[in-house]
């Protein structure tokens, strides 16, 4: 008994160690959106030009982690956990030591390609050492970092960053990186072997196409939201008549609604997760759909987008553990690769859902922003249905 106590303990404590390195990844990434005015004010550069601090971030850790990931995944993942957080933290000393826009940038790009390595290994990490039976809900707490990353990280980075100056936001990311960096010295597991094999070969991964359709699923399904969420603010503004100084305190309520996304999406891959997943979409375009409907009251306005926070990562657990599982059986050599694959998407989603979004508000109105973000879900469902019936013909 004592045994299985012991062994019960050594998993938490590297659950929360992982789920500690994504709250530092997520608030290093996502803290910057509410310190742009003063980094354009102190760079001397546009709003505009600030704004592709965000956008170059999404992009960099969208096609530079798969690649990076498939070339160091041949390497011992003990220490090179311990050389990517080192370098993650040198990053956003960089950042906070910054005085022009070239060398922020640039710092950006490289913490953001570590961020996406150091997230997959981090899942690669959890498959391989927890209990299947706890992999589930295990992957769905380490992705929650994300979420409170935003509820947490990111509050306190701004009011840090506004309170004193930003450079003093990346001096903070940076020791919350050192806090890491020392916890995963003791905790991180220093048997799982490195797999040998090419980036050819990591790559081949995408000939199968259960895993081109699969990876198309969370960017459609992050995609519905954020064509939504990017605008979230003026439709607080103008749709729902909120007042400005109560803005922040309605995207804390929607940050603390989005843990429970979390939960539902451990919940929804415990059993048959592609099966529930078809639905859950279809429950996802519904809501926001309504908001079309909604916008013309404050409180049901608010229930719908509280509505739509929980659905948000609903798609993260049972999606990774579908991609590693696909590995495992096409490609065993490829699993740190394939765990890249979802961060990799929903960062896509992210990208997609904000430039559609925009194209909506540019030749229409923010009413019309409900019906393409719905849109967006019916065909996360879609290619959910069409995986689900794929992976069913192989079981047969």
């Amino acid at each position: 008994m004592n045994k299985e106590n012991a062994f019960s303990n050594k998993h938490k404590i590297l659950a929360f160690t992982l789920t500690l390195l994504t709250f530092v990844m997520g608030t290093s990434e996502f803290v910057i959106v509410g310190l742009l005015t003063e980094v354009s004010t102190d760079l001397s550069i546009p709003i505009a030009t600030a704004g592709s601090l965000i956008s170059g971030f999404a992009i960099a850790y969208a096609i530079g982690t798969p690649i990076l990931t498939g070339f160091v995944s041949r390497f011992a993942k003990y220490p090179l956990m311990l050389v990517l957080i080192s370098l993650f933290i040198l990053g956003n000393i960089v950042s906070a030591l910054s005085s022009s826009y070239g060398i922020l940038i640039t710092s950006r790009v490289v913490t953001a390609v570590v961020s996406g390595v150091l997230t997959a290994l981090a899942m690669s990490i959890a498959n391989d050492s927890m209990p299947k039976e706890k992999r589930s809900s295990i992957i769905a707490f380490i992705f929650a970092g994300f979420t409170i990353a935003n509820v947490m990280g990111v509050p306190l980075g701004t009011m840090v960053g506004q309170w004193s100056n930003w450079h003093m936001t990346f001096w903070l990311t940076a020791a919350l990186g050192g806090i890491a960096f020392i916890i995963s010295m003791f905790v991180l597991p220093r048997n799982i072997k490195a797999t040998k094999s090419s980036l050819s070969e990591q790559l081949s991964l995408f000939k199968q196409p259960k895993i081109i359709l699969a990876f198309f699923i969370p960017v459609f399904t992050i995609a519905g939201t954020y064509t939504i969420y990017t605008f979230i603010t003026p439709i607080l503004q103008q749709k729902l008549g909120i007042e400005t100084k109560y803005i922040g305190i309605v995207l804390l309520i929607y940050g603390f609604f989005s843990i429970f996304s979390n939960l539902l999406a451990g919940k929804i891959a415990q059993h048959n997760g592609l099966g529930r997943l078809r639905y859950t979409f279809i429950i996802q375009a519904i809501i926001l759909f309504t908001l079309y409907f909604t916008m013309s009251s404050m409180w049901l306005g608010l229930l719908t987008i509280m509505l739509m926070a929980v659905m948000l990562y609903a798609v993260n657990a049972t999606v990774q553990l579908y991609f590693m599982d696909l590995a495992e059986r096409y490609s065993p050599s490829a699993k740190d690769f394939a765990s890249s694959l979802t961060p990799v998407a929903v960062n896509v989603g992210i990208a997609l859902g904000s430039a559609i979004g925009g194209f909506v508000v540019a030749s229409g109105s923010l009413d019309k922003l409900s019906w393409a973000g719905g849109i967006l879900a019916l065909i996360a469902s879609v290619l959910t249905f069409m995986s689900y019936r794929l992976n069913q013909k192989d079981q047969i």
